[in-house]
């Protein structure tokens, strides 16, 4: 039996899956593409299904290391799956596919339909017209055809969400490739966002996270320095939204007026992520971002003395090229004074098209694995000592769904303090949904969650658990033939654990 077969078996709906690679920004994309979809029909295949559905959509990274080899060995892994399924079709979009264009079908003549990160709302029409005229189609759009936000969403989770509020940078990083392949920022107008997370209040979402590749810039392009401040304080006025976060700022464009904003608007999350990518300056100079170690160190030591319970982390590079020893000591430097609950730490390695992959002085891969280790003990050792500080005090967490690997095992559940610290307590007798919030007092700490184990203080029931036992209940009475898969992940993804466009994870 075909593809089509099978699916005209399940009353005549094609299944789709999406696989997501990258930033904050791809998650986001995949859910306008997943609600792309559903809106022309289709529906999600089942966790697991491991390419058996009808359609596969690759969402891909060029900034990931080896990002093209990883696309390509996906690809070979579907390729007999496609040739014995007539019918089954397979895309390509994202970064990569902005980047590499015709070079996707020539290495991998069997996927159907290319398109860019400017134009994620065709994948339906090219699909169709791919399946019509029997032939790959290739699409690159060099400018946004239509703001991702106007497009039909499948949002992963129904008590949070991402709030895209520009698309594109003006930065212009040696080591990122992001601004080529995404554009020059383009803001959404302000009262667009603010109705767009008014709909979500309504539905439930009690947390939204603010999206931009480089988020606090916002309000360049309609001429407002101060834009983004009043974007935080606007939220603060929106009844039923609990926290409001955001990712990736530039601490070239964080300004004073933010950290006012921050401190004085209570649903704004005590929590910063703020790049730092190295601590030396000529290093800075080099990778062309504009501050230097002072200025950075100002910028934290303001926001401390604002927000004195803030939980600050952050992204570096070890081993950019011309990283002396003297240089890398400056970044551990930085990382004493900072303090950081959090640092995301990667080695350097060359992106093609990048200023960076043809600079003189690339440090031996020896070299740079041996500095790697020793920031990361170091920043071990930080965050643990940082965490320690949070026993005996009472939180409200968040309850959340999927973050607890173990929680089945030890009769836990977790969820996110307001720093978005992970906490795992002690499972209630009393019901509680993701989505509900919990009062806990912190017991014990490790270097990248903390516990509390004795009895919960506090349940509150809210509209964001109510929203997700909606959902859920909806889903559990579908008909057995209609394929959707439960939502993997039931919160975007706590910052930071994936980086933002200027990060080279």
């Amino acid at each position: 039996m075909s593809s089509i077969d099978r699916s005209q078996s399940v009353g005549g709906t094609r299944t789709y899956e999406v696989r997501t690679y990258g930033c904050q920004m791809n998650v986001h994309d995949s859910e306008r593409l997943s609600g792309l979809l559903e809106d022309a029909g289709y529906v999600r295949a089942p966790e697991g299904s491991d390419g058996e559905a009808d359609v596969v959509v690759f969402n891909t990274c060029a900034v990931r290391e080896n990002a093209d080899n990883k696309l390509y060995g996906n690809l070979g892994h579907l390729a007999p799956k496609k040739a014995s399924r007539p019918g089954m079709q397979i895309a390509v979009g994202g970064c990569l596919a902005q980047k590499d264009r015709d070079t996707i079908v020539k290495r991998a003549p069997w996927v159907d339909v290319v398109f860019g990160t400017h134009n994620i709302g065709k994948l339906p029409v090219l699909l169709e017209r791919a399946r019509v005229q029997e032939e790959a189609q290739v699409e690159i759009a060099e400018s946004l055809e239509a703001f991702p936000s106007t497009l039909p969403t499948r949002r992963e989770s129904a008590y949070a969400a991402w709030v895209s509020i520009s698309v594109g940078c003006n930065n212009t990083c040696t080591f990122c490739i992001v601004p080529a392949l995404r554009g020059k920022e383009k803001d959404r107008r302000p009262g667009d966002i603010l109705a767009e997370i008014e709909a979500l209040v309504a539905e439930g979402v009690s947390e939204i996270t603010l999206l931009g590749q480089n988020v606090n810039a916002y309000g360049s392009d309609i001429g407002d320095r101060e834009a983004f401040s009043k974007l935080l304080r606007a939220c603060g006025r929106i009844d039923g939204l609990e926290r409001v976060r955001f990712t990736s700022p530039h601490p070239r464009d964080f300004t004073d007026d933010v950290i006012a904003a921050m401190a004085e608007t209570p649903n704004v999350m005590p929590q910063l992520h703020m790049p730092l990518q190295s601590g030396s300056d000529p290093i800075l100079k080099a990778m062309r971002r504009s501050y230097r170690q002072e200025r950075y160190l100002g910028i934290i030591e303001k926001v401390r003395a604002a927000i004195p319970h803030a939980a600050i982390s952050t992204d570096i590079i070890v081993g950019f090229p011309g990283e002396t020893e003297e240089d890398f000591e400056q970044t551990l430097h930085v990382v004493r004074e900072a303090r950081f609950a959090q640092a995301f730490t990667f080695q350097y390695s060359k992106r093609p098209g990048t200023p960076a992959a043809e600079m003189d002085g690339q440090i031996p891969k020896k070299v740079v694995q041996e500095r790697y280790e020793r920031l990361v003990a170091l920043q071990e050792e930080i965050s643990w000592e940082e965490n320690k500080k949070q026993v005996g005090r009472t939180l409200e967490l968040m309850v959340a769904e999927g973050e607890g690997r173990k929680d089945g095992a030890t009769h836990r559940l977790s969820g996110r303090a307001p720093d978005s610290r992970l906490v795992h307590f002690t499972k209630p007798e009393q019901e509680v949904r993701p989505g509900d919030v919990v009062t806990v007092e912190i017991t014990y700490a490790a270097p990248h969650h903390l516990l509390a184990e004795g009895a919960v203080l506090e349940v509150r029931r809210t509209r964001a658990g109510d929203a997700w036992e909606k959902r859920n209940t909806e889903k559990a009475a579908r008909p057995a033939g209609v394929l959707l898969g439960l939502p993997k992940v039931g919160v975007p993804e706590p910052l930071p654990a994936v980086t933002g466009g200027c990060a080279v994870d």
